[in-house]
């Protein structure tokens, strides 16, 4: 696991977190947290393509999300649906990235942001939607243990 990818994604939630709050330019989010990090830490431009990816195919992230929340979007704590929006962005569009590899980042990012015992939420969401949007891996991994 690439951990300049660990930290695309850290700072993705947080520049996530901050543009549902505010609706401030992604752009400026995303410049603004980049600059307070060391780059050669961060995959830069994996970033900018999970924040923008995220930002522009919103509106089908929570399509997808919604069937395996058992409370409405909105009612989701930000932390949290920054954080599950980013690993449906991942299941969904990024394919090459194995689904246990999101659950397992999108976990530890709940575990260091997200309330307490948020991250077994997390869990259970992503994993329920792994089962669909990754319906062959999951399978395969499955049959395999």
């Amino acid at each position: 696991m690439s951990r300049t990818r660990s930290q695309a994604r850290r700072c993705a939630v947080q520049a996530l977190y901050q543009w549902q709050l505010s609706a401030t330019d992604v752009a400026e989010v995303a410049a603004q947290i980049l600059e307070d990090k060391d780059s050669k830490k961060v995959d830069a431009s994996y970033f900018r393509g999970l924040l923008s990816g995220v930002v522009k195919q919103v509106d089908t992230i929570d399509a997808l999300l919604a069937p395996a929340l058992d409370r409405s979007i909105e009612s989701l704590d930000p932390v949290e649906l920054a954080i599950m929006r980013l690993g449906v962005y991942e299941l969904h569009y990024h394919i090459e990235v194995p689904y246990r590899v999101v659950i397992n980042e999108a976990v530890e990012l709940a575990k260091t942001f997200g309330a307490d015992q948020g991250h077994k939420y997390v869990n259970g969401v992503l994993d329920k939607l792994a089962a669909t949007l990754r319906a062959a891996e999951f399978k395969q991994k499955r049959s395999s243990r």
